[in-house]
């Protein structure tokens, strides 16, 4: 389902705005740096789902544009019916960052959806805006474009958060195939959570409000369907007309609840504020994929960019800096077959591939698999800690804030060496000085990870021992 935070700029202690949330998929989850990329003018993109999704579709070909847009995401390797690899988001070059979120429609929707459904599917769109988006609005403007031109392939209704340094958007993206979306801007006073993705009331008599945006047939189709009728007057609720008619679930309204109350202290929310609200065990657990915080940022430089990543849920990982001027992601946080769709019947051998079985060589090249994977390791932190976490949670947790203190604290000197670089007209000492940080940071946090899980590990077996309950342990959560 995953979650989305936004924070806007008038809230935070620093000035600046936020998006932040985590991949809730249970498949291998990777880092990568997605280098600016050109295109020959005949390119095309695959998109869409295959006769495997809970909606079956088609993959059908969009035309590519000229050049796309370097940026950072996580990526992971399955959802019934989508082509591999998927994305929920990230952040691109120009400052656009996405979260994916689902949101389910109505199930009359649901069920009037084409089975031979054709476009781009949820992950196609979060990756187009990263590759494509120079501002959040292009971002919405451009799902509405592909999803009027293409169509939507859905698995029953889904959301985007697209956001800048000057505003952010929310995007329902229908199911149906009827080309049904809308989006509502959010601004610097705005703390919005998304799980499920959710648009209340739209001033419809307002055609050009400036804080949304829709499809030309929105009201049209509701009213024809007759889940929406003008004359009564009654605001138009997006939530009611086209979702679940739930509103804002619990989840979401605790997470709100708790940034604004921390908003109207004179300090404000703190970068430490929001790791703790993409932390907190009440929202965080097992289902979380990878954490990811985003300050939106208005850099000298494309390249003093960055997101705050996890390799799994915050809760048992630290956040360090990952920034868009560095060229390469240690192997270890890479791709591992570890949790990889598919891995199961594969080798890493070539006897049975070179006898005609292709399917049977694995996706993952041998030397990075050669290596710890990021993943793997906090997950074995992660279920070390949860099956005792009334002992340990708070542990684990003083562990992650203090080593995220040092690079909070490092964290500016590290800006100003690479700015000073880069000001200076030496771009490639100011990138292999990003790379380097980045690299040694990300595998600092692995040591620290090893470290962590092996005296959990010694303690569980001597305080607790090993335990065979078939039922998992976790900390109480809200969703």
């Amino acid at each position: 389902m995953s979650y989305g935070l936004y924070i806007g700029r008038n809230l935070t202690a620093d000035g600046l705005a936020y998006l932040a949330g985590y991949g809730d998929e249970p498949s291998s989850h990777w880092l990568e740096i997605i280098s600016r990329r050109q295109h020959g003018a005949e390119s095309t993109v695959t998109v869409g789902v295959t006769s495997q999704a809970d909606l079956p579709g088609l993959l059908s070909e969009i035309p590519q544009v000229r050049e796309t847009a370097r940026h950072i995401r996580v990526s992971y390797s399955y959802y019934k019916g989508v082509p591999a690899p998927l994305t929920n988001g990230g952040l691109n070059e120009y400052g656009v960052a996405v979260r994916d979120i689902w949101s389910t429609s109505r199930q009359e929707l649901i069920e009037m959806t084409p089975t031979d459904q054709t476009g781009p599917n949820y992950s196609d769109l979060a990756r187009l805006v990263l590759e494509r988006a120079k501002t959040a609005r292009e971002g919405v403007e451009l799902i509405g474009a592909l999803i009027a031109r293409h169509g939507y392939a859905d698995y029953g209704g889904n959301s985007h958060l697209i956001a800048d340094a000057n505003e952010a958007w929310v995007v329902i993206e229908c199911a149906g195939g009827q080309q049904l979306w809308a989006a509502e801007r959010l601004g610097p006073d705005s703390i919005r959570a998304s799980r499920p993705g959710y648009i209340g009331v739209i001033p419809v008599d307002q055609p050009d409000h400036p804080d949304f945006l829709y499809a030309p047939n929105l009201v049209s189709f509701a009213v024809a369907q007759g889940w929406y009728d003008p004359a009564k007057k009654q605001p138009f609720n997006l939530n009611m007309v086209y979702g679940d008619g739930k509103g804002r679930w619990a989840g979401a309204q605790w997470i709100e609840a708790e940034m604004t109350a921390r908003a109207r202290r004179p300090e404000k929310i703190g970068f430490t504020d929001i790791v703790w609200a993409v932390r907190t065990e009440k929202l965080t657990g097992d289902t979380a994929g990878y954490g990811q915080i985003v300050p939106l940022i208005s850099p000298a430089h494309d390249a003093l960019r960055h997101l705050w990543h996890t390799p799994i849920g915050a809760v048992a990982a630290p956040f360090v800096p990952v920034f868009m001027g560095a060229t390469e992601i240690p192997a270890e946080y890479r791709q591992h077959r570890y949790l990889t769709a598919g891995e199961s019947s594969r080798f890493l051998d070539l006897r049975h591939a070179l006898r005609g079985n292709k399917e049977s060589a694995s996706q993952v090249p041998q030397g990075v698999e050669a290596t710890r994977s990021a993943v793997a390791v906090f997950k074995r932190v992660f279920n070390l800690m949860v099956q005792h976490h009334e002992l340990f949670l708070p542990e684990v947790t003083a562990i992650w804030e203090a080593a995220e203190r040092r690079l909070i604290q490092a964290h500016p000197d590290v800006v100003e060496t690479a700015a000073t670089l880069l000001k200076a007209g030496k771009a490639d000492l100011a990138t292999g000085y990003l790379t380097y940080y980045c690299r040694s940071e990300l595998l600092a946090a692995l040591d620290l990870g090893e470290t962590l899980a092996a005296s959990l590990d010694a303690r569980s077996h001597l305080l607790f021992g090993i335990s065979e309950n078939p039922d998992p342990r976790s900390a109480p959560q809200i969703w």
